[in-house]
Formats: structure tokens, sequence, C-alpha cells
């Protein structure tokens, strides 16, 4: 006599694949798990096999005031697919106000002056060009999607839907692998007086509750219901709207774009490659002047590249710091930012660098080996 056991499935758990998608995605993000959780889920499904036939992968739209991070979860999404925030195709829609400007897309038609000259942006190989034989999946962007003219939402329309683009010299496109991300600052002013003060438009801790949530999501969502119609929205997949940045996120964030220095320092050309280790006062005085409830994170990085990365190109240009050099940045009494050679001629461990931190500690860690105990003050300014 045979029997049969039922198994109880998983529909939650994901390929291993999709997993460190999903880790990259979270070690580059910060603060906004709803969009790395929707792009994550889209991906497990083109790998499945599963994707709608006939129409895109996905279709996104990103809705948050600026400096939230729509457009670095895009650069983020390519980073670790391909390796390159260059592999997706980024469509500025500000260039696209008028309805003739479309012919910078798909290009110009037979007839008219200059037809052959046209090449148009969207082109089955700008779609191809970072597939590879693993991964043949394209992103396509476009940014700020309520500036364009009613002609690109019209265009969009059959895009989304059938993902299929006819262009002017009657070539079709095919964006059947192709994830479609929309970004879009729409209702930012009204998610913005919902709130007062924090980043982005963020209250202090105590204050952003569910509800809050809730009702930016709804400022935000019908602000685009007002602008685009309802063809245009219902060929949309998902709105996600960019959650609040609190205090502990922009802290996550000074880490991670102070890893980014270090390893742009450490790719440079030349021979002038050294370590720098922010001490805590540095790292809340940059806090603090990176910090604007109107602009989001990108007037932290303006603060990060006025206070540090000016002075350390200083640095290097001047020749004050060398192949293997440990700095340590602090901040005195009066507020200066204060660069202090510690070591010179470091060993090349140094100079592995994974995520925010070098080797032996990193730039923000403590464990850097120091060959020789050498105290230089150095002059970062002109």
């Amino acid at each position: 006599m045979r029997t049969s056991l039922a198994t109880v499935l998983d529909p939650t758990r994901r390929s291993n694949d999709a997993k460190e998608f999903d880790t990259a995605l979270r070690r580059k993000i910060v603060g906004q798990d709803q969009a790395v959780e929707k792009v994550a889920e889209i991906y497990q499904m083109f790998l499945a096999g599963l994707n709608p036939p006939g129409r895109p992968v996905g279709n996104l739209l990103f809705l948050g005031p600026t400096g939230s991070g729509k457009t670095r979860v895009v650069e983020a999404m390519a980073e670790s697919m391909f390796g390159d925030a260059r592999a997706c195709i980024k469509i500025d829609c500000a260039e696209f106000q008028h309805s003739h400007e479309i012919a910078k897309l798909i290009g110009s038609p037979p007839g008219y002056l200059g037809h052959r000259e046209t090449h148009p942006l969207l082109t089955q190989e700008a779609l191809n060009q970072w597939h590879t034989e693993k991964l043949k999946l394209s992103i396509l962007l476009f940014d700020e999607i309520e500036k364009a003219s009613d002609a690109l939402w019209q265009l969009l329309l059959g895009i989304l839907d059938k993902a299929t683009l006819t262009l002017g010299d009657n070539r079709r496109v095919d964006l059947s692998q192709c994830i479609i991300i929309m970004t879009s600052n729409l209702g930012a002013g009204e998610m913005t007086s919902l709130v007062d003060g924090g980043l982005g438009f963020a209250r202090k801790p105590n204050q952003v509750d569910a509800s809050l949530d809730e009702k930016i999501d709804r400022t935000a969502i019908e602000a685009a219901r007002r602008k685009f119609s309802p063809e245009f929205m219902n060929r949309i997949d998902k709105v996600v709207v960019f959650k609040t940045l609190r205090p502990a996120h922009l802290q996550e964030i000074l880490e991670i774009e102070l890893g980014m220095v270090q390893q742009r320092i450490l790719m440079a050309s030349g021979a002038s490659q050294f370590v720098f280790n922010c001490t805590s006062k540095v790292k809340s005085f940059l806090l603090g002047e990176g910090t604007d409830p109107k602009y989001g994170a990108r007037h932290l990085k303006r603060a990060i590249e006025r206070h540090l990365v000016f002075p350390l190109a200083n640095l290097v240009a001047t020749g004050q710091v060398k192949l293997g050099d440990f700095v340590r940045v602090d901040l005195t009494a009066d507020g200066r930012l204060t660069f202090v050679k510690e070591a010179e001629g470091g060993a090349p461990g140094a100079f592995r660098c994974s995520g925010s931190s070098a080797s032996a500690g990193g730039p923000h860690g403590s464990g850097h080996s120091r060959p020789s105990r050498v105290r230089r003050d150095l002059a970062a300014g002109p």
C-alpha cells in the first residue's frame, strides 16, 4: 500500500540569488524597506520565469520628496545586478517638456529634416547592453516623470501595457525583459506640511507613527491620481511611497557615504591611496551640518563633500599624504576639522576595503596597523 505525505510549502522563501540581491540592496539603502522588498520580489519573479508575458517585468512608481532616495534605489539595483550604477538607462523627463522632444527618445519619422541623423535613446541595443548569459534583464528609469509632456505619458501607455515601442524608423523595441521605474516629487509639499521638522518629511522619532505614514502614503497617491490619467495609473503595478528618514537612518547614511569616500580614495589614480578615520565628534559635526528638512539626504552628501572631501583632495594635490598613510580627522573646540597623519607607508593590507570599513578596522574603525608612530598636522586648506 502506498501512502502520500503532504508537504507544507513556504511561499515566503527566496532563492539564494534573490537573497543576495536583497542583502546587497539593504547595505546601500537606508529606511526604505518597502521599496527594497518590492524590487526584490519582482527580481525573484523574473528569476522564476513567472513574469507576465507580453508586459514589462515590473512597472513601479516611486513617490516622495527630494533627497529621500528614489533614484538611489534604482542605482543600487544596477550596482547589485551588474556591478555598475550606470547599468540602468536613465531618461531625464525634464528634457521632454515639449511634445516635439519625443524625437530624441524614439527618433524622427521619415520625411522630417535630419531623420537619418537623429539617433533614438531607447533602442534594443541600449536595452541589451548590460545583458549577460546569466541575467538578461534591463532597468529603465524615467526620472521626475511629472515634468514630461503629455506626449511622453501617452507613449508610456503602450510601453507599460504591451512592452513594445516603435521607433521613428519603424524598428520595434521589446521591453518584456525590462523593469520600468518612474520617480516623481508629486505631493512633496503636501507631505511636508503633514509633519514638522526632521529629515525629508520626518518629525522627531517619538512623533512618527503608523498613522502618519498612512496619511503620507494617501497624500502622495492622491497627488499622483490628480496628475495622471486613470489609464496611466492602471498600468502601474505598484506605487511605492518613500518613508520618513529618521535620525537613526541619517547616521547609517553617514557611515555608507564615508565608506564611499574611502573607496574613492583607494580607487584613485596615482600613488596617493591612504586610509582615513573620522572621530565621533567629526561624525556628529557632519550630521549637524548635513541635516536640512527641505533637502533630505542630499544635503548630508553636500556637507561631506564640503567639509571632508575637498580638504582631503587638497592634501592629495599638495603631496601631504602618500601611499599607505593613515590620517585621523578630528574636531577642535572651536568647530574646525583637523587632519593628522598618524602613520606613514601603511602595510598593503590597509587597502582592503569592504562596505564602509577598510581592513584591520577600516577608516571608521580602530584596528588599522600603524608601522610608525609619526604624527603630523596637515594643512588641508589651499
